[in-house]
């Protein structure tokens, strides 16, 4: 990302930045549930929806209806060079849940986000390609959210 690491800590533990984000990208019917600021911290609940004419035949066989996804993202605070955070989302009543870990690395001119997670669905034959279908939609999804976030932050420098 091309900010500075401050920048992008104080946009990831702003709450504003949390209801822009969620109203400009979430989606149908996506709302925060809760955030809770800290001291250079942050943790925000979340809820998302995948339209079910947009979901795979593999997942319509066992869940019917629009994917409803609950997310949680929490980033501690930033060092002046570091900070780490986690991240998870379940689906509403689906046996699929992702966890992981987050990092924010200043570099020299840039700032590096790393994400390390799991995705686990326990639906027999169809789980492992069920997961790899979440997980490719996840991966999208955070490029679009990191398209944003770096947007969102240009926009708070000019105005």
């Amino acid at each position: 990302m091309p900010a500075s690491a401050d920048k992008v800590h104080a946009a990831l533990t702003s709450e504003q930045y949390w209801k822009d984000r969620i109203e400009q990208i979430g989606g149908p019917g996506a709302s925060l549930k809760s955030v809770t600021v800290g001291n250079g911290t942050i943790d925000v609940v979340m809820t998302q929806a995948v339209p079910e004419e947009q979901l795979p035949s593999a997942v319509t066989a066992f869940k019917k209806g629009d994917l409803i996804i609950e997310r949680t993202e929490s980033w501690g605070p930033f060092d002046g060079t570091h900070a780490d955070g986690t991240f998870g989302a379940t689906v509403e009543g689906a046996p699929a849940r992702i966890t992981g870990t987050t990092t924010l690395d200043a570099t020299v001119d840039a700032t590096t986000i790393a994400l390390a997670g799991t995705t686990e669905v326990k639906v027999p034959i169809f789980g492992g390609k069920i997961e790899a279908m979440i997980s490719e939609q996840v991966l999208s999804l955070i490029d679009n959210e990191q398209d944003f976030t770096g947007n969102w932050i240009a926009a708070q420098a000019s105005s």
